[in-house]
């Protein structure tokens, strides 16, 4: 396995990152996961464009788009696996032990891991913690991601494989590592992201290309609707055959599986769509 640090490519044993670096010390970095399938990774100028996004809600310096594509070139050249998560770190660099940055410049690391096609339904719990949609890393997806570990361990103690959250006004957000759709009377509705969700860009596609709606919806709404199911960078469309203690029946339902089928057709016709 080769990964790329600052500028080239180097074997795990090699590829050391300071233990003063901001993003181990505080958090201070962001990252994108993209689907890769057979060494081509997929909608790569969206998540571009997100690490910047991201990078500029923290104040880090707008990474240098050109190297990171040199960057996951290289590395999915190395290890050309049949299905990647190809992951772009980017932080703070080194920097003083405290929130106070240092002036030392930033770090990318690159890498990819071999995984696996999700089952077509899964189990999903609600958690009992709230996402801010107020807060100052609200919609960015950083390196900060504990409060998603220990929600996801709930969600495994639960024989669930995503924990949904709802945000302070008590209504639907997002799970640890997806969006969260609906189907109420045969139409898709997805939260807006002023409900504090990351815009995913498996969410965005969807929303696109099927025609869902951006609505407002109360986290009860999981009691009722027809069909639920999630979108992700590796579970693109999945179906949810539970959720808590509520079983869904026959998904995935009608509207999810042509939801899913659409994308599975849309995204295998172009891999960058813009």
């Amino acid at each position: 396995m080769k990964i790329w640090l600052d500028g080239g490519l180097r074997d795990t044993e090699s590829a050391r990152v300071s233990v003063l670096d901001h993003g181990l010390t505080v958090g201070d970095g962001v990252f994108e996961t993209v689907k890769a399938a057979d060494g081509r990774p997929f909608a790569l100028t969206r998540h571009l464009d997100r690490l910047t996004r991201s990078a500029r809600g923290l104040g880090l310096p707008d990474p240098d788009h050109d190297e990171v594509r040199r960057a996951c070139a290289a590395v999915l050249a190395a290890d050309p696996v049949p299905l990647g998560r190809l992951r772009i770190t980017y932080t703070g660099g080194d920097g003083p032990l405290g929130s106070d940055r240092g002036g030392h410049g930033t770090t990318l690391v690159v890498a990819v891991g071999e995984t696996t096609r999700r089952p077509d339904s899964t189990s999903v719990v609600t958690v009992p913690w709230t996402r801010n949609e107020r807060g100052a890393l609200t919609g960015l997806k950083t390196t900060s991601y504990a409060e998603n570990v220990v929600a996801l361990a709930r969600a495994r103690e639960h024989g669930a494989s995503e924990a949904l959250f709802g945000n302070t006004a008590g209504r639907l957000c997002e799970g640890t590592g997806s969006n969260v759709f609906v189907v109420l009377d045969g139409e898709i509705h997805t939260p807006p992201l002023a409900s504090g969700c990351l815009a995913g860009i498996t969410r965005a596609l969807v929303i696109e290309w099927t025609g869902a709606q951006e609505t407002d919806l109360p986290l009860d709404v999981l009691e009722r609707a027809d069909e639920v199911f999630l979108t992700s960078t590796l579970r693109d469309v999945q179906a949810v055959h539970r959720v808590d203690e509520r079983t869904l029946p026959g998904a995935a339902g009608p509207v999810t599986a042509k939801a899913m089928r659409i994308f599975a057709e849309r995204s295998g016709d172009d891999l960058d769509p813009q």
